[in-house]
Parts: structure tokens; C-alpha cells; sequence
């Protein structure tokens, strides 16, 4: 029988699956759920020592010469520090300790609450890692549980052997076992270039025979070499795969697929990604802004995740990961086009994706943002440089595409926040001997205004601003265009402009208010003849924008066409596009 609580039946369940049998038990009462499931289960070797110092020690003894790790499990407060002496040893002699401090309701900490003290990362330097579980009341936090629970075994063992914590609240301990059976929890593996070999085979055997939708989701990279380009159209071709990769990935492949509008949540339902949910996913490379995490973190559970992290890290972040390769990704794929197996294979699925992909439609729009990116991706010269602030930037590039994937596109995604855009791109550009370029909003200009007048700017240094007169994000997001006072403080609406701050920095500066402006100050912006860096000021407004994005949305969403231009003229323009904006809209398709 075995405890309702289900921390402790994750605990349990990724104990067992990650061959972990050695428990040593402390009385207590806050640790009764955990002792008497495991007590009662004949999987685990059990051993009773009631001073905590002593059990820690004893412990320690006997991973040192199993080399195996230990379980030790006490109740709340004093008892846990009582563990530290034998916890700093363990430190030092990399004994595999796996400590559980069971504790009480975390919202009754320094409420005086009996035998409760603050236990969260209690032993500070002398563990590898402390996780403090969640409560699980919901699927969300069951997850949580699971990815923390992995997150603790596996660094046990993980670069040196030594001790790590697992803090356990309940808000009762519930000292009856009342279940029959264990939840069984999703353990994640991880494999490194020193694994035995037999895993790694084990791995490729079920790549080949098992795997028939094979997805690959290429992240944030900044450089990516000749080999992985080589080797990702390769993996590819073998296992009739796609590979996804937005510009930010800087993946130059052939095989490459832009997923940025196709998969986007504004125009892909849950339900109709249904019809593409892969069997496996292998990721590389850092964030990615497109749709395509979202769903698949909505289907998570009913796919493998294989994570290529060179660090070793966990990052569960479809929530379907089983499997985490600490290599290069060259590596990776070269082991598996290597052990790849000759069998039938249908290309249905990379098809049907290339397919829809290639499906995705670019009406002609309006004067706007939309309009002013989409001619200038069009006249990026190859082997640029271009940097992308966030959001609006990111999003239009994507959605209108580079001529080639030539270019290299940086974007500060790792924390996606507002500041530093400008700032990064000058870094970049000063390193690069091609011509630089960065698209940036208002907001995110005025914020980091200060880099324009670093000495050391390039006369290579192009920059396209998006002035819309407010933090045009905000705008595009349909649960804000309802707020009244969304322009106060939220979308920070102004008046101002660049001119006077950008002519004072040494920037040639060219003003757009009208189509007409536009096409000569592109000229002279990507000519590479001109030896000193140049600025336009492209003049819009945030509503217009947002409508004209949320019309190429519309237009792709998963009906006909026909019933996209309806709907389009119908009901959405009118809802979010000034009435001289609906007219042009109208003009273009047509109504």
C-alpha cells in the first residue's frame, strides 16, 4: 500500500526506475507517508536507525561502498539539521545521498507553526542540488514534481558524485497508505559521451524502429558550423524527418523549415495540431519565440522529448522530455546517421509538413510596420548581420522571410526583455566586416538610446526604427484592446522622435511618413558604399499595425481562403483597424 500523497509516490515511482533500493529511515511523524510505502514495498532494502546523525553516517558507509546512492528520510525541523555533519562529508568524499526532508504547509512558515523551520536549500554549499517540491493539486503541479524529482536523482552522480536534497511540504501528513497502486512517473535519462555503449545502441534502436514522425526544433544559436548544417540535413534525410528552424537559429540547411507563422498559437488551434504531433522531438539550441513550443507543450506526454544540451542541464520544456544527451549536437547526429538502420520509411509526415508550411500565404498590406519589414527583408544584402529587437521585430522577419539563410540574425531572447537591443547589436556589428542592421521599435529604442553614442560605432551600422508612436505589442495583443487605458502607462504612448538625438551621434538620419519615402531611403540603406551609419525613422501607428498583423494571421488561419478574406472584411477589421485602415484592407482583398 502506498501514501495519497503524490510527491512522495513520484518520489517513489522514479526511486524504483532509476534502480535506487537503499533506504535508511528515521522515526518520525512527517516522514510516515514516505516510510511506510516504502516499507511495504519489497523492491527497497530498508534499514531503521533513529538519530538522524547516525543514519546520515550510516548511510554515507554504505553508498561509499556500494557505490550506489542511499536514501535517508526523517521528519521536520531539528531532525533535518541533525543530517548536516554526515551531508558535509558526503560533500567532500562524494557520497551519493539522497536526502528527504519532509516538511510542513509552506504557508504556515514563521507563523509559529510546531517543529517547522525554514528547510529550503537548508544545506546551502554542500549539496549539488536541493529541489523543494510542489503541493500536487493539479496536472501542472504533478510536472513540476516530476521534472524537480528527475532533476535531483540524476545529479547525484552528474560531473562528481555527492549528496543532494529533496524537500518535501504536505499540508497533512496522512499517515495511512490507503492506495494499492503507485503512480508511475516519467523518469529522464541522461546520456554523455562516457555512457556505456550498449545505452547509446539502445537509444539508436529505438530511433529507427519505433520513431516513424520525427520532429527537430532548433533553437537560439549564434554559430552554427559547416558539420551540424551538413549533418542536420543528413539526420533528416535519413529518418524522413522535418527540421524546424526559425532565422534566430541560424541553421543554414536546405531541409530547413521557417514554422514561425505557419505554427503559430493565432493561427493554429490545439486541435488542429493534432494532425502533426510528432512521436519524437529533438531540440538544440537555446529559446525560440515560435509558436511551435506552446503546442507541444499542450500535447506533452503524448511524444518523446530528446534534449541535446551540451551542460548536462534538465530543460523539460514540452513537458515530454525522456531523454537529455550532454554532447555537441554534432555528436549527436553523427552518432545516430551512423547507427541509422536501412528499413521502410514513409514520408508521409515530413510531407504533410513541408506541405503545410509551404502553405502559408503573404497578402500585400498596407502601409505599416508589416509593410515597411517585408521590403526591407527583401533587400537584406546575403551575409549580413541583423539583429532583431524583441517581439514585433522577431515576429514580422519571420513571418516575411530572408531572401536566403545567409544572413545571421541575433536576437536577445535569452531573458526576452526590453533593454539592451541596441546596445547588443553595436557589439555585434563591431565585430562583423559585413553590413549590420537592426530593427527596432520606439520603446525598446528610447529605452537604450545611450548606445548610439558609443565611439566605436561602426560606419557599417544600419538601423531601421519602427516609431509607432507606444509600445506596439501591446496594441497587438487582443486581451489589452479593450482596456480604455491602455495608452497611460501600459503602451506608454508619446510623441517623441529621434531625429535631434541621432543626428547629434554622427548618424546620417532619413525620415518615412509616406510609401513614397520609403523606397529610396531602402536604397540608400543597404547600399555598402555608403561609409558612414545610417538611421531611418519609419512613422506608423500602433493600432493600424497590430490590425494588419492580426490580418496576415487571419488569413492563414485553418479555413479556405475565401473564408479567411470574409472573415477578415467581416468581423475582424473592423474591430481592431482605424476606418481608414478597413478601406485599404478592403482594397486589398478585394471587398
Amino acid at each position: 500500500m502506498y501514501t495519497p500523497l503524490k510527491s512522495y509516490q513520484v518520489i517513489i515511482s522514479l526511486l524504483k526506475q532509476h534502480g535506487i533500493r537503499h533506504c535508511v529511515l528515521s522515526a518520525g511523524t512527517r516522514n510516515i507517508p514516505f516510510v511506510q510505502s516504502v516499507e511495504n514495498d519489497p523492491y527497497f532494502k530498508c534499514y531503521s536507525v533513529v538519530d538522524e546523525r547516525s543514519a546520515a553516517y550510516m548511510a554515507l558507509g554504505l553508498s561509499l561502498r556500494l557505490d550506489e546512492p542511499v536514501v535517508i528520510s526523517c521528519t521536520s525541523s531539528t531532525a533535518t539539521c541533525n543530517y548536516f555533519p554526515a551531508i558535509a562529508e558526503a560533500f567532500h568524499q562524494g557520497g551519493q545521498l539522497i536526502v528527504l526532508t519532509s516538511d510542513r504547509n509552506p504557508a504556515l512558515q514563521g507563523q509559529r507553526e510546531d517543529q517547522m523551520i525554514n528547510q529550503i536549500n537548508m544545506y546551502g554549499n554542500f549539496v549539488k542540488k536541493a529541489v523543494n517540491l510542489p503541493i500536487v493539486n493539479t496536472a501542472e503541479d504533478l510536472w513540476h514534481c516530476q521534472r524537480l524529482v528527475n532533476e535531483a536523482i540524476l545529479e547525484v552522480s552528474h560531473h562528481g558524485k555527492g549528496p543532494v536534497q529533496i524537500n518535501i511540504p504536505m499540508l497533512a501528513y496522512m499517515s495511512r497508505c490507503t492506495e494499492s497502486e503507485c503512480l508511475t512517473a516519467r523518469p529522464i535519462r541522461r546520456y554523455t559521451v562516457e555512457s556505456p555503449v550498449p545505452d547509446w545502441e539502445e537509444c539508436a534502436k529505438v530511433l529507427n524502429r519505433d520513431m516513424k514522425r520525427v520532429m527537430i526544433v532548433c533553437g537560439q544559436m549564434s554559430r552554427v558550423s559547416p558539420a551540424l548544417n551538413e549533418l542536420l540535413g543528413k539526420f533528416v534525410s535519413l529518418y524522413r524527418g522535418v527540421l524546424l528552424a526559425d532565422y534566430m537559429s541560424n541553421v543554414e540547411c536546405p531541409e530547413a523549415l521557417n514554422p514561425f507563422l505557419a505554427f503559430d498559437t493565432r493561427v493554429m488551434s490545439d486541435d488542429s495540431f493534432s494532425d502533426y504531433v510528432p512521436d519524437l522531438v529533438v531540440s538544440l539550441g537555446g529559446n525560440t519565440m515560435c509558436g511551435i513550443k506552446a503546442l507541444l507543450r499542450a500535447k506533452g506526454g503524448q511524444f518523446e522529448h530528446w534534449g541535446i544540451e551540451e551542460s548536462g542541464e534538465i530543460v523539460d520544456m514540452y513537458k515530454g522530455l525522456t531523454k537529455v544527451f550532454e554532447c555537441t549536437p554534432e555528436y549527436f547526429f553523427r552518432y545516430f546517421t551512423e547507427h541509422y538502420e536501412e528499413m521502410p520509411r514513409s514520408t508521409a509526415y515530413r510531407d504533410s509538413v513541408s506541405a503545410y508550411v509551404h502553405s502559408v500565404q503573404l497578402p500585400d498590406v498596407p502601409y505599416s510596420n508589416n509593410w515597411a519589414v517585408a521590403r526591407f527583408v527583401r533587400r537584406i544584402p546575403d551575409g549580413s548581420l541583423l539583429h532583431l529587437s524583441i517581439n514585433n521585430s522577431i515576429r514580422l522577419v519571420n513571418y516575411f522571410g530572408l531572401p536566403n539563410r545567409s544572413v545571421r540574425v541575433y536576437a536577445n531572447i535569452g531573458t526576452h526583455g526590453i533593454d539592451g537591443c541596441l546596445s547588443s547589436f553595436v557589439g555585434q556589428a563591431l565585430a562583423s566586416d559585413k553590413l549590420s542592421f537592426l530593427v527596432i521599435g520606439d520603446l525598446s529604442f528610447f529605452y537604450d538610446m545611450g548606445a548610439m553614442r558609443i565611439k566605436h560605432m561602426p560606419r557599417t551600422a544600419r538601423i531601421l526604427m519602427i516609431n509607432n508612436h507606444g509600445g506596439g505589442e501591446f496594441h497587438y495583443s487582443t486581451t489589452l484592446q479593450v482596456d480604455p487605458t491602455l495608452d497611460w502607462h501600459t503602451s506608454a504612448l508619446h510623441g517623441n522622435v529621434a531625429e535631434g538625438w541621432v543626428k547629434s551621434v554622427g548618424f546620417e538620419y532619413i525620415a518615412v511618413h509616406k510609401e513614397a519615402d520609403y523606397e529610396p531611403a531602402i536604397d540608400h540603406f543597404v547600399d555598402p558604399s555608403v561609409d558612414h551609419p545610417v538611421f531611418i525613422e519609419f512613422f506608423s501607428d500602433m493600432e493600424t499595425d497590430a490590425g494588419i498583423t492580426h490580418m496576415i494571421e487571419e488569413v492563414n488561419r485553418n479555413q479556405t481562403v475565401k473564408d479567411r478574406l470574409k472573415t477578415l472584411a467581416g468581423n475582424m477589421a473592423r474591430s481592431v483597424l482605424s476606418d481608414g485602415a478597413v478601406k485599404k484592407v478592403k482594397k486589398i482583398i478585394g471587398k
